[in-house]
């Protein structure tokens, strides 16, 4: 049991030091979270026997048998290009996104109570995004990087008192690291490389239900509260003097999931998701420092809620071998008055492919996947010395590959 004990505390530890940030979801949001989960496109609210349930459905710990864990990774690469105008209307630049793929890794691990309870720990990443187009691009201006980087901590409580209805409720422990860079225009001195960088950890929530109408028909729903993070970070500047503290707050949004799960038989399966998120938390993104010569970075955002679908089927070939598939639709969230080279992009759509092989004691996976996103107008902000006047983002996509192993213990 000691030997067990060192091995979550060690695989949590590894996830949390290597937490990465780029955008996979609407907004900065992440719904990679397993390979089976990416492989049915985030629809993997019913699954059984499966220690990644802590992610996409806390309810659903009462599917797992005894004790057990899972761990993965889902990496990530994303591309894309832009064209930038002068006021006239004329092409001034056309660039591309620098490529920063990253790693978004995950761990769970749960325990069978009773006959009635189970509790659980996950460590997974569900807000992240990283964009970088060079400090010497003609956006360099509005932000030529920027990175959310974010790990989220989830012990979980399940119970099931009866063969339809089970519940869970957990707490999230969430962190954060934000750097946003981008050229300054600073009378007397002319353009300065500035820096703002902070990190900050904060509480947050989720309960969930499931209720099964029978053996063929289930429906779940899931709560994830906001995360109001306040933040101290330093700006630093290749101007000295302006170098200062500065304080800030990120609201990380709320979202309520609710999925439908069909068996057609033994084999074969499919199911239904719809996520909303409460992306309207995320209204503005102000700065305030501390050395009276920089002046506070005062940034509405207005974003708008909005929904993502997917569907998701799983079929077993064997005993051994099951097949997984499925499609995603994200809306934008993003304002085109609000858009920025921060997250320049529009709405998604995600195909994938998964397999599974299993055995009595463990499971592995892996999954490819496509990310296609959609393009963005951005007009350059009035109050800041722009070096455009209006940009596209186009031809947006992102690679996807994860991989995961769950042991039974």
């Amino acid at each position: 049991m000691i030997l067990k004990k060192k091995i979550m505390v060690a695989l949590s530890a590894a996830c949390l030091l290597t937490a990465p940030g780029l955008v996979s979801a609407e907004g900065f949001g992440i719904n990679e979270w397993s390979a089976e989960g990416v492989a049915m496109g985030g629809a993997r609210m019913f699954a059984e026997d499966d220690p990644a349930n802590l992610a996409y459905n806390p309810a659903g710990l009462t599917k797992i048998k005894g004790e057990g864990w899972k761990s993965g990774a889902v990496y990530v690469s994303p591309h894309g290009r832009y064209k930038a105008y002068d006021k006239d209307g004329k092409l001034i630049e056309s660039g591309k996104n620098v490529v920063s793929p990253g790693i978004l890794p995950h761990f769970y691990y749960v325990r069978q109570i009773d006959e009635k309870q189970w509790f659980g720990i996950g460590s997974f990443v569900r807000f992240g995004m990283i964009s970088e187009f060079g400090k010497e691009s003609a956006v360099r201006t509005n932000a030529y990087r920027s990175e959310l980087k974010g790990i989220s901590l989830t012990p979980t409580y399940a119970w099931k008192p009866d063969a339809k209805f089970s519940a869970a409720i957990g707490a999230e422990i969430n962190h954060v690291g934000l750097s946003l860079q981008k050229r300054a225009m600073v009378p007397n001195v002319g353009e300065v490389d500035t820096k703002t960088k902070g990190d900050s950890t904060a509480l947050g929530w989720n309960a969930a239900v499931n209720y099964a109408f029978d053996e063929k028909n289930e429906v779940g729903l899931v709560y994830r509260s906001k995360i109001t993070h306040t933040m101290e970070a330093d700006f630093k500047s290749s101007f000295a003097p302006m170098n200062s503290k500065a304080h800030g707050k990120v609201v990380l949004p709320d979202t309520f999931a609710l999925g439908y799960n069909h068996k057609f038989d033994d084999k074969t399966r499919v199911e239904l998701n719809g996520t909303y998120t409460r992306w309207s938390t995320y209204d503005k993104l102000d700065i305030y420092f501390d050395n009276p010569m920089v002046p506070d970075n005062k940034d509405p955002k207005d974003w708008k809620n909005g929904w993502r679908y997917a569907i998701g089927v799983e079929h077993k070939l064997s005993d051994k071998y099951t097949a997984m598939a499925g499609f995603a639709y994200d809306e934008s969230a993003i304002p085109d008055e609000r858009a920025d080279f921060m997250i320049p992009t529009g709405a998604r759509r995600t195909y994938s492919l998964g397999v599974q092989y299993h055995d009595k004691k463990q499971t592995l996976a892996l999954t490819l996947g496509q990310i296609d996103i959609g393009g963005k107008s951005i007009t350059a902000k009035k109050h800041a010395q722009e070096t455009f006047d209006h940009a596209y983002t186009h031809g947006n996509y992102a690679k996807v590959i994860a991989i995961g192993y769950e042991r039974k213990l």
